[in-house]
C-alpha cells in the first residue's frame, strides 16, 4: 500500500441501488460505523437518514449528484448538490455531463462543474467521468478539466457503466496529475486484492458496495 492508513479508511461504503431501502441504508450505516469506513455513499433521497444513523461518529455522508448519467440541466444539479449538503452531506460525487464532453463541450462542462463547487464549498467533491466512454486521449482531456473545475478528487466510474475501474487508467491519471488531484477508484471493485491494486496504482479512495467483504479480506 502507498500509505499506512488501514485499508478500511479508503472506502466509501456505497448502496445506490434503485431499489435501496430505508434498512438497507440503515445496515450500510451500521457497517459503516462497525469498520470505520471513511464514507457512506448514498442517493440524495437517503442523505438526512444517514446524516442521522451516523452522527457523533467520524464517517461521512457522501450523496450522487446527477447519478447516473450526468444528463440533467445544470440547473438541476445545482438544486441537488445544494439540497444534499443542506441535508448533510460532507462529499459530492458529481456525475459531469458525458454527453456534452463526447460532443466535444469542454468549456461547458467545466463551467458546470465550476459552478456547483462554486455554490458548495465547504464539502469535499469527487467528479465522476465514466472511464468505460472515454478514449485515452480524452481520458487524460478529463484529468485536466477536472483540475481546472477546482474538485478536490477525479472518479472513474458510476458502477452502472460496461465496466469500471481499471489499474491503467488510475497509473495514468496518478502520474499526469503531478499531486493536483486526488483520485477515486470505484465500478467493479469487490475483493480485498482488487482493492489493494487500485491502491497501489495511486487510488486514494476507493467506492465500493463491497466494503465489508474487502476488509475481511474476502
Amino acid at each position: 500500500m502507498h500509505s499506512s492508513l488501514p485499508i478500511n479508511r479508503y472506502i466509501d461504503h456505497s448502496n445506490l441501488k434503485p431499489y435501496a431501502t430505508y434498512e438497507d441504508i440503515e445496515i450500510l450505516c451500521k457497517e459503516a460505523l462497525q469498520y470505520n469506513f471513511y464514507a457512506v455513499c448514498v442517493n440524495p433521497f437517503y442523505v438526512r437518514q444517514a446524516k442521522n444513523n451516523l452522527k457523533n461518529s467520524t464517517v461521512k455522508v457522501c450523496s450522487v449528484i446527477g447519478f447516473p448519467l450526468g444528463a440533467n440541466s445544470p440547473k438541476t444539479k445545482l438544486v441537488e448538490a445544494s439540497t444534499a449538503v443542506n441535508d448533510g452531506a460532507d462529499e459530492l460525487d458529481i456525475v459531469w455531463n458525458i454527453g456534452a464532453f463526447k460532443s466535444g463541450y469542454y468549456d461547458f462542462v467545466e463551467n458546470e462543474l465550476k459552478t456547483i463547487i462554486s455554490y458548495t464549498q465547504n464539502v469535499v467533491h469527487k467528479v465522476i467521468v465514466e472511464t468505460a466512454y472515454l478514449t485515452e486521449e480524452e481520458k487524460k482531456t478529463a484529468l485536466n478539466i477536472v483540475i481546472n473545475a477546482g474538485a478536490e478528487f477525479i472518479k472513474t466510474s458510476t458502477g452502472f457503466a460496461p465496466s469500471g475501474a481499471k489499474v491503467e487508467d488510475i497509473k495514468m491519471w496518478k502520474k499526469l496529475a503531478d499531486g493536483k488531484i486526488k483520485i477515486k477508484a470505484a465500478g467493479g471493485i469487490r475483493d480485498y486484492h482488487t482493492a489493494i491494486m487500485m491502491i497501489q496504482a495511486g487510488a486514494d479512495r476507493i467506492g465500493t458496495s463491497h466494503g465489508v467483504q474487502i476488509v475481511k479480506r474476502l
